[in-house]
């Protein structure tokens, strides 16, 4: 345990280190000047302060609260040392943060009595925060483990609707990154950003409730096959709605909006401008771009270009303007992400 010793009288200085050292395992530091012990403190923490009243250059009331002041300098036990016995100054030595007091001169018993008693504080202090620590350390190793678990299941899950779609793996990536790339650019916080990055691939979950000769037909689908296809939103909604975690709830409102319009036009349920919730509305940009400049056995690849002017075009119609200029706005970004994750023939 690390003693600090303040005191601008050096005989009373060596008198206290003599004393400090016949206690078991505490090393006294020893300064008769208080604006260079507080520099000291600032830098590394003792475990307790014993500190001289009356000092030419910051006495110590003064010296108590500025200590007080330090980062971990809140619950440090100190021991302020006087040979005055007004009750003005310990009471206010006492509103400052002191502790305990010792009188001048000082009684060694009763030196070693005080100490032992404020150094089994500390000790127990350092014993809980040592357990809380460990008790934190605990919690985020479970945490990382049940969130390593989650994004199991999210891989699972997409991987499941990859089987019955003819988008690839490849596509959910991009459009995932595209998505945290807006979000960045939104200004979301960056514990938001991980999670739309990690909920945007379900965003067509849905599509396992939809039936193999809509899902897979190669031509264009009539009315009725496509009322039926847009069922998948609700579907992907009802899959993950009802979990407890964050990230599938996420992925439940994303999989429920991503094919909503800001002009009302979309599906499932209509919704127009900021009914749309945000996470809904940066997947659809994210989504549409992919999709654009994705070659589909039913179609080729739109050139970058093209897929940005049909973006800017829909702004404020399909898209939400502040979504589209966020992409935009970081379009080297989205280029390699785009060559990052390319489609491999046959997957």
């Amino acid at each position: 345990m690390n003693i600090l010793l303040v005191d601008d009288n050096p005989t009373n200085l060596a008198l206290l280190r003599h004393m400090v050292r016949k206690l078991q395992d505490c090393e006294p530091i020893c300064y008769e000047h208080p604006l260079e012990a507080l520099a000291t403190c600032a830098e590394t923490m003792p475990d307790m302060v014993l500190v001289d009243y009356m000092m030419p250059e910051l006495d110590g009331i003064d010296f108590i609260q500025r200590f007080r002041a330090l980062p971990h300098g809140r619950d440090i036990p100190i021991i302020m040392i006087t040979a005055d016995d007004s009750r003005d100054v310990r009471y206010e030595a006492l509103q400052v943060g002191a502790n305990d007091f010792l009188n001048k001169p000082i009684d060694k018993t009763e030196f070693l009595a005080r100490m032992r008693n404020m150094l089994t504080l500390r000790k127990s202090q350092k014993q809980l925060a040592n357990r809380a620590e460990w008790l934190a350390s605990e919690v985020r190793k479970a945490t990382r483990e049940l969130r390593k678990r989650e994004l199991e299941a999210v891989v699972m899950l997409s991987r499941a609707a990859e089987f019955r779609d003819p988008e690839t793996g490849a596509h959910l990536l991009r459009m995932a990154h595209y998505a945290q790339v807006i979000a960045r650019n939104l200004g979301l916080s960056q514990e938001q950003q991980d999670l739309l990055q990690e909920a945007a691939p379900m965003h067509d979950i849905g599509k396992v409730g939809v039936p193999d000769r809509i899902l897979l037909k190669p031509g264009k689908l009539d009315r009725k096959e496509f009322e039926i296809m847009k069922q998948h939103a609700v579907y992907g909604y009802q899959i993950l709605r009802d979990s407890a975690s964050p990230l599938l709830r996420m992925g439940a409102e994303i999989a429920w909006t991503h094919h909503e319009r800001v002009d009302g036009a979309g599906y499932p349920r209509g919704l127009k401008g900021d009914a749309i919730p945000l996470v809904g509305r940066i997947v659809a940009v994210a989504d549409v771009f992919d999709a654009l400049t994705s070659a589909r056995p039913y179609k080729q690849a739109w050139p970058v270009d093209k897929a940005q002017d049909w973006l800017r075009t829909h702004a404020g119609a399909h898209f939400d303007p502040a979504c589209v200029d966020a992409f935009l706005q970081s379009l080297d970004e989205v280029l390699a992400i785009r060559q990052r994750f390319q489609d491999v023939p046959g997957d």
